[in-house]
């Protein structure tokens, strides 16, 4: 079964689905509200006042906060998809049920010297500020560290959750493709909405680039990477351009054909993993057998099919893999 069917039934679930992303969304206000209060209280404590309670610092806490916020998507959505469709958490990292580290890190090797390129030659010499020394220190080291665990926020709850919630409300697998990519890009560029027709193509395109990537893949490892490189490599750009944070944040206005540069890198990237998989197509879940209702393996003993399924000993397919919930 393909990433995005694995929610899949004889019953589309639309009213489900549709409160699952609802509760994401509204997940991802109140992570944010309570993260932000607490890092303004920090930076209050420091003597500082960041933009959550009216200031004008941009502050290392303050924007620790930002990304850790994002972060805490990933269990967020591992507890809504488990919760709303009893499906086990580790199945939303890939179709094997697991993070596939190696898959990860074949992606950033190859990428990162794409990307290094992509930022420096789209990227305008932001307006600068004066920075401290300790802020530019400390604000180098959490980009390094939180920035990765941002992006993975953004797509377990994007690429992960929605696109497989909305991937089975239709009959077909194909349908269920348009219909994922669909509603998974429109609630992605919404949540970053611009008025300004280059920022929404430039968020269109990693929308439905991620998506197809994850469905060809079979997981979330490689956009994630391509996600988190091109973030860090932006963030730790403008740190040490002492960039002015508040008007990088200006998504009304600032976008130019340079964003043209990063779309095209991202068509490249999905064009290649395409190809890479043109023999294979989308990678599937391993099978037969699956997980019981309950999210847990049947009892009886191990079979030989690969991680993250299981065979009830003298039985067929769990009753839910004949239903297409496996």
């Amino acid at each position: 079964m393909e990433f995005h069917r694995v929610l899949a039934g004889d019953e589309r679930r639309i009213g489900r689905g549709v409160l699952a992303i609802l509760l994401l969304l509204g997940g991802m206000l109140v992570l944010g509200f309570l993260v932000s209060q607490g890092a303004a209280l920090v930076d209050q404590q420091l003597g500082r006042t960041n933009p959550t309670w009216g200031g004008t610092d941009v502050t290392p806490v303050y924007q620790a906060g930002n990304m850790l916020s994002l972060a805490l998507l990933v269990p967020w959505s591992a507890i809504i998809h488990r919760w709303l469709y009893r499906v086990p958490a580790a199945s939303l990292h890939s179709v094997s049920s697991r993070f596939r580290f190696e898959v990860l890190g074949r992606a950033v090797v190859l990428v990162t010297p794409l990307w290094v390129l992509v930022v420096v030659t789209s990227t305008a010499v932001p307006d600068q500020v004066p920075w401290s020394p300790a802020d530019l220190v400390t604000m180098f080291a959490l980009t390094i560290i939180l920035t990765p665990l941002q992006s993975a926020g953004e797509e377990y709850g994007l690429r992960g959750l929605v696109f497989r919630v909305a991937g089975s409300w239709s009959r077909g697998p194909r349908a269920g493709l348009v219909v994922g990519v669909l509603v998974s890009s429109v609630v992605f560029v919404g949540l970053h909405l611009s008025s300004d027709p280059w920022r929404n193509l430039y968020y269109l395109a990693p929308a439905v680039s991620f998506a197809i990537i994850t469905w060809r893949t079979g997981g979330l490892e490689v956009a994630v990477a391509v996600h988190a490189l091109n973030n860090t490599l932006l963030f730790l750009f403008d740190t040490l351009m002492h960039s002015d944070f508040p008007s990088l944040q200006e998504r009304s206005t600032g976008g130019d054909a340079l964003l043209l540069v990063p779309t095209g890198a991202l068509a490249v990237i999905t064009a290649a993993v395409w190809w890479r998989t043109r023999r294979s197509g989308p990678l599937l879940t391993p099978g037969p057998g699956s997980f019981s209702r309950a999210g847990r393996p049947p009892r009886g003993r191990r079979s030989l099919a690969p991680a993250g399924r299981w065979r009830r000993p003298g039985r067929g397919p769990h009753p839910g893999c004949a239903a297409g919930r496996c």
